[in-house]
């Protein structure tokens, strides 16, 4: 079987007077004679086993089921192609014609879409059972009649009748965007090659990563030794060093630049030729560090930052590899995309060499922050209505008098769809915090602006701070206010915010319009 490897829209077909991919009733000819089978005149049910396409015709073969009950099967040609599975009523014309007509409500083919059952943005999946060139002029180009077996959605079995400009071969699978109750898109092989790679990549990142906290505790630990490289000293100074503090959060514009410093952008700036802002970057600095280990320890070797992702795999000595995981595991993919990343402290580190140690966490926390900007990538999606979802996560480590607290940020923009050209779109924001923050401890935060309203949700997991934050939500409500904005609902709860598989275009917590 083949797959659609280009992606070619199907407009819509307006009414015509040519014949549809599968007639109502038509002649067969058989490549064998009936011998006495069936008499001229008389009717029997048949079913289409299996098709096949010629230079100029179709071959079937047919299961005969007389009206005694005995069965035979029977070679036949077609002009025209009907699809495996359907039920036909046969008459005998003669020993080597048969004419035929679908039986009524059986496998009738769809010409359009219910847009209620498949909404604008819904992914079919399909399978080519027949296909058929329509007669067109010589300038004209060849344009195709092609029955498909849907393989997916409640249409599930249906059979759905297309004209386009594609030959499909017969058995090829393909998948295909609604645009309009008669308008298709193909989406190209490419598309979703590339999200079974992310998946891959996202599980092995998932299961090198390691918690900031582990190894920010190091590099304070080593501050006060004398033998350090003047480089491995500089990269750890420079590192700490850009880290933000509580205070420059609290403002819009230091917020601003500790997320363009977060790591996520890093890629796109250097795509972007914006070499200046690595210096601040997190996750360059973290490169710049392992650049600084690796010569230190046996075997290791010059690290180059312009091609640091592939180095980084093949420069960590075998003993760093082993300790940060492998590809494969089962559930890494699904355990990546939750939020919060849990806290994953390396084990068996004691005894070490303090500069191996380093390195191994410097690497996890490398693999941590690539494990968010590849699960931004696979929560960024278009919905069954057409919605478009964009998904920015990351994580921040935030320096609180001498505690340095990883503080997880997920940011999500969901653009529905536009259907007429006057018709305004209302941008729906939502914004996912957690942190452990002495002595209030874990906290994880939502918050939602939706049609102009803003609402909130807290999770605490010890119950003194959940009532805590509960005393002082109406003064929350009345800054929020203060500050121009339209405040909704605003709670907190001990415990932790429900967790499932659920994609955050199907699990509005709050719903501004019921």
């Amino acid at each position: 079987m083949s797959e659609i490897g280009s992606a070619r829209p199907i407009p819509a077909t307006p009414p015509s007077g040519r014949p549809s991919a599968v007639a109502n009733d038509l002649a067969l000819k058989l490549l064998q004679p009936l011998q006495g089978l069936l008499a001229s005149g008389e009717t029997a049910q048949a079913e289409v086993l299996a098709l096949k396409e010629a230079a100029h015709s179709f071959q079937l073969l047919l299961k005969l089921t007389l009206e005694n009950g005995r069965q035979a099967t029977l070679q036949a040609s077609s002009a025209r192609p009907l699809a495996q599975g359907t039920a036909l009523a046969v008459t005998a014309l003669s020993e080597t014609r048969l004419a035929v007509v679908l039986q009524a409500g059986g496998d009738a083919a769809l010409t359009s879409l219910d847009l209620e059952q498949l909404p604008l943005g819904t992914l079919l999946q399909g399978k080519v059972v027949a296909r058929e060139q329509l007669a067109q002029a010589q300038s004209q180009q060849a344009v195709y009649k092609v029955l498909v077996k849907l393989l997916n959605t409640p249409l599930a079995g249906s059979k759905l009748a297309l004209e386009t400009a594609l030959p499909l071969p017969l058995g090829s699978l393909l998948s295909a965007q609604v645009q309009g109750s008669q308008a298709l898109n193909f989406l190209p092989l490419s598309s979703r090659l590339d999200q079974l790679e992310l998946g891959q990549q996202l599980a092995s990142q998932h299961n090198r990563q390691g918690s900031l906290e582990g190894l920010f505790k190091a590099l304070r630990g080593m501050g006060n030794q004398t033998n350090l490289p003047d480089g491995l000293r500089g990269s750890i100074d420079k590192l700490l060093g850009s880290l933000p503090d509580a205070s420059q959060l609290s403002t819009a514009k230091g917020l601003g630049q500790a997320l363009e410093n977060s790591g996520l952008f890093l890629e796109s700036k250097l795509l972007g030729g914006q070499q200046g802002a690595l210096p601040t970057d997190l996750k360059a600095n973290l490169l710049r560090l392992v650049s600084q280990l690796l010569p230190t320890l046996p075997g290791g070797a010059p690290f180059s930052a312009a091609n640091a992702g592939a180095n980084l795999a093949q420069a960590l000595p075998a003993f760093a590899r082993d300790i940060l995981g492998t590809l494969g595991q089962a559930g890494a993919r699904q355990q990546a995309l939750r939020f919060p990343l849990p806290s994953r402290l390396l084990q068996s580190l004691d005894g070490e060499a303090d500069l191996e140690a380093l390195l191994k966490l410097a690497a996890a926390a490398v693999s941590r922050l690539q494990t968010h900007q590849l699960s931004s990538l696979a929560q960024s999606q278009v919905g069954p209505d057409g919605a478009l979802l964009t998904t920015w996560q990351l994580e921040l480590p935030m320096r609180n008098q001498q505690d340095l607290v990883p503080l997880q940020v997920k940011v999500q923009r969901e653009d529905p769809q536009q259907k007429s050209a006057g018709e305004a779109k209302e941008t729906l924001w939502r914004v996912d915090l957690a942190f452990d923050l002495d002595p209030l401890g874990p906290l994880q935060v939502q918050a939602q602006l939706a049609h102009g309203s803003l609402s909130s949700r807290l999770w605490a997991e010890r119950g003194v701070t959940a009532e805590l934050i509960d005393g002082e939500l109406q003064t929350l409500r009345e800054r929020l206010t203060a500050a121009g904005l339209t405040v909704g609902e605003l709670s907190c709860r001990q415990g932790t915010p429900p967790q499932g598989t659920r994609t955050a275009l199907e699990q509005r917590w709050v719903d501004e319009t019921a």
